[in-house]
């Protein structure tokens, strides 16, 4: 291991554990355990799968303007964010790229983020420079944060307190877990249902441990975690999206509040606000990102170039593999609008050789969030 890597607080425990780990954002990650990658994934569809996230930022804003402050950075409605619930988000760019997506929580006495591992610094430094005087933002680094997802998740949690059973998706509230005081939120990065757990550093690896210690749960990697991602269609930044897409052109719509569009009570008075509510308006951008199911077995990866029937590049695979649900080869890609429709066929580059692929809905695999 490189000395220039960081570790989690679960870092010895992973090692124990007999993980595969790997260079991951400036952090020493697991990227596999025992099982492997797809076994990984299919046992997180079917029973319970935990995951150490303790790479990824976690911030608090303080102040009576907090709300007020994040919101110009971000087409998403903070101020009416309610207590006890959490909202994705993303900061845009003037030229209305996105800069990081992020989670926002509403815990009353303070907003609790949650960014990227890898734009944890710029991030910081973005919120940091826009900031107002009466508003504060404190960088948390005494907490691990842990994603116990699937159908079994609840079943588990509940074991240790009951209370969790009753949150909804996207609910977050603060719990005692084993007698240390958590952040839980009931949200996810595989499209299953599933929580994640902020713990004390101290105590994060009793509660680890203890989690495992149920049949129903196993230790997941980057690995599974990537492939449990893309199957539900959910973006990876610097990948599927990063400052030189735009909301519109990353089909985000759903992300950008009603209140902040162009016929809204608070519309724009983000970055990049202008371009973004005119391509909302007029539709009107030259490249869309899609699904793409393969029609082959072999999986086309990132970087892989797309074509039309008649030879001409029309776009590019920004994450693709085999998708151990979908059992067969699915990816997300970036192509010339006209190419977005459903049903299209087109075709991935792929050593020399061009296989067929389909534009398709996502998620390829239905989501599963427990809304009551």
């Amino acid at each position: 291991m490189s000395q220039d890597l960081l570790v989690t607080p679960l870092h010895a425990l992973h090692i124990e554990m007999g993980a595969k780990m790997v260079p991951f954002a400036g952090y020493d990650m697991p990227v596999q355990y025992a099982l492997g990658v797809r076994k990984e994934h299919i046992h997180c569809r079917e029973s319970a799968g935990l995951f150490d996230v303790s790479h990824m930022g976690q911030l608090r804003l303080h102040g009576e303007n907090a709300a007020k402050a994040l919101e110009a950075l971000v087409p998403v409605d903070i101020i009416d964010l309610p207590e006890g619930k959490q909202r994705y988000a993303f900061f845009t760019n003037e030229n209305g790229g996105i800069l990081d997506d992020l989670m926002v929580t509403n815990f009353g006495d303070h907003l609790f983020v949650v960014v990227n591992a890898a734009c944890k610094e710029q991030d910081i430094a973005h919120i940091q420079a826009h900031l107002p005087a009466d508003v504060t933002l404190e960088i948390i680094d005494d907490r691990a944060l842990l994603a116990l997802q699937g159908p079994k998740a609840a079943e588990v949690l509940a074991r240790l307190n009951p209370a969790v059973s009753d949150m909804l998706f996207m609910d977050a509230t603060k719990l005692d877990l084993l007698g240390a005081e958590c952040y839980v939120s009931r949200s996810g990065y595989t499209g299953e249902d599933g929580y994640e757990i902020s713990v004390p550093s101290s105590q994060a690896e009793e509660l680890a441990r203890t989690l495992l210690a149920y049949g129903e749960v196993e230790w997941i990697g980057l690995g599974a975690r990537d492939s449990l991602r893309l199957e539900c269609g959910l973006c990876l930044y610097g990948h599927d999206i990063d400052t030189t897409t735009t909301p519109v052109e990353a089909s985000l719509l759903w992300g950008i509040s009603k209140s902040r569009r162009a016929d809204g009570e608070r519309a724009g008075g983000f970055p990049g606000a202008e371009l973004i509510l005119n391509q909302i308006e007029t539709k009107d951008v030259a490249r869309k990102r899609v699904g793409l199911i393969g029609q082959s077995k072999a999986p086309v990866r990132e970087g892989s170039k797309l074509f039309d029937a008649d030879d001409n590049e029309i776009g590019i695979v920004t994450s693709g593999t085999f998708g151990p649900t979908k059992e067969a080869p699915v990816a997300m890609a970036y192509v010339k609008t006209e190419f977005a429709t459903i049903g299209t066929e087109i075709f991935a580059e792929v050593r020399g050789k061009k296989l067929p692929m389909t534009v398709e809905k996502m998620p390829f695999v239905p989501q599963r969030y427990y809304r009551g």
